[in-house]
């Protein structure tokens, strides 16, 4: 397995990968790996016959009072857990890499990146969207991988690549949860073992959701009544949001006639996390994460 600090060593690889006739996967990551981003890279290995993933910490999507300096980092953990998943390469480049000094271009997908998460936290879907778009024009992959958890991102980057004809395919992948059904994220390595008993109320609100829509209830507001008072049951965590919505658009759904996406966000101690069902007739399918 290659590491790659370079945007032309990166670039050299990728291209021979693809003149030889093989599919490159990309599976982009901010490190702090587990299972959940191992998923995605297994998923890339039964569909390509080479994957690449990018650990970087992308400043540009962490807010002014955020968690930048203290996001969980441990590079050769993560190198040695993608070795042996067989990735081809990493690309880990630096800031100053990926952002030279000067650069004042961002790649905004409007509407929807102020809605969910965006809303909450100003300014983060922007920060995606540029450094993915980067991404994809660095490595250019022919399918990326992203996780169904962080449901509103998916959105955002699937809008972007129709709007600006990305030649690459996005697969979303289904959540990996813990057996309890906290939803796997870097960010649970911040809970204490009192934390981490408190932030199952996210889980816990997305089920009664799931709960009442399985029994036939269409009206969203009283699904989300009904989720945001599982949700208070706990003692400790902070509901920052619980919403329901379309899973293309993320516009507010009054009556759920088709697919929609119950989202929720919260805040235990000062981590904030974020979970999220999908609802579709009277199939429901769990996706999860804390915030990327």
């Amino acid at each position: 397995m290659d590491i790659f600090r370079t945007i032309p060593d990166v670039r050299a690889a990728s291209r021979t990968i693809r003149s030889d006739g093989k599919r490159l996967g990309f599976v982009p990551t901010m490190g702090a790996l587990h299972d959940g981003h191992l998923s995605l890279v297994r998923a890339a290995r039964t569909q390509c016959e080479a994957v690449a993933a990018s650990i970087f910490v992308n400043p540009l999507q962490f807010g002014p009072n955020e968690d930048l300096e203290k996001y969980p980092r441990n590079f050769d953990r993560d190198c040695e857990l993608l070795r042996n998943d067989s990735v081809d390469f990493i690309f880990a480049p630096s800031v100053e890499e990926m952002y030279p000094e000067g650069a004042v271009t961002h790649v905004t997908v409007e509407g929807l990146s102020d809605r969910l998460c965006g809303q909450s936290r100003p300014g983060h879907f922007r920060g995606v969207t540029t450094v993915v778009a980067k991404l994809f024009h660095i490595v250019e992959p022919d399918i990326a991988f992203f996780g169904q958890k962080d449901a509103a991102q998916l959105a955002i980057i699937r809008r972007m690549v129709r709007d600006l004809n990305f030649a690459v395919e996005i697969v979303a992948c289904p959540i990996v949860r813990e057996p309890d059904g906290l939803a796997m994220s870097s960010r649970n390595a911040y809970l204490s073992s009192k934390d981490r008993k408190a932030a199952l109320a996210l889980y816990r609100s997305l089920m009664e959701v799931q709960k009442l829509f399985q029994q036939g209830e269409r009206n969203a507001d009283v699904l989300m009544i009904a989720g945001r008072k599982a949700f208070m049951e706990g003692e400790s965590a902070r509901l920052d949001y619980l919403k329901i919505v379309h899973p293309d658009s993320l516009d507010s759904l009054t009556d759920v006639k088709e697919t929609a996406l119950a989202a929720v966000a919260g805040f235990v101690g000062t981590t904030r996390l974020i979970d999220n069902v999908l609802l579709r007739g009277e199939e429901v399918a769990v996706h999860s994460k804390a915030t990327v």
